[in-house]
């Protein structure tokens, strides 16, 4: 099945104070998706440890996504196939394991800032940067 994954970075962009990014994100997110629960663990560290929000505020953005997206585990399955991503795709290993949480729910697009626009992995996700015509 078809579908969207989000990087934590894309996200991000919802609470951000970057406008133009923040109304992109906020579009995609319309169109629903899935994450890992490892996407909300970086969220909850970039939002306490980057942009200094309160423990509420972070709870409260953590309820608006997870009422969003659906939120798949990270499981040892998908820990072994984000090692074999890591070392085939040169990705780093946090990149590694959301393409493999994004490989494992079947979705066809990942939403990411961070890695290689275009990239397609497996034959069958293909990373795209939603921010690139913004320049």
């Amino acid at each position: 099945m078809p579908g969207n994954f989000f990087d934590t970075n894309v996200l991000i962009y919802v609470v951000s104070g970057d406008a133009a990014k923040a109304e992109t994100a906020a579009l995609l997110l319309q169109d629903g998706g899935t994450i890992s629960v490892q996407v909300l663990n970086e969220i909850v560290n970039v939002l306490r440890r980057k942009l200094h929000r309160s423990w509420l505020r972070t709870h409260d953005f953590l309820t608006l996504v997870r009422a969003c997206l659906l939120v798949r585990p990270v499981t040892v399955v998908t820990h072994d196939a984000g090692l074999e991503i890591a070392e085939r795709y040169g990705l780093s290993i946090y990149d590694s394991m959301i393409v493999a949480a994004a490989l494992d729910a079947e979705c066809d697009t990942l939403w990411s800032e961070d890695m290689q626009h275009g990239l397609v992995v497996a034959g069958r996700l293909r990373v795209v940067n939603p921010f690139q015509q913004q320049g």
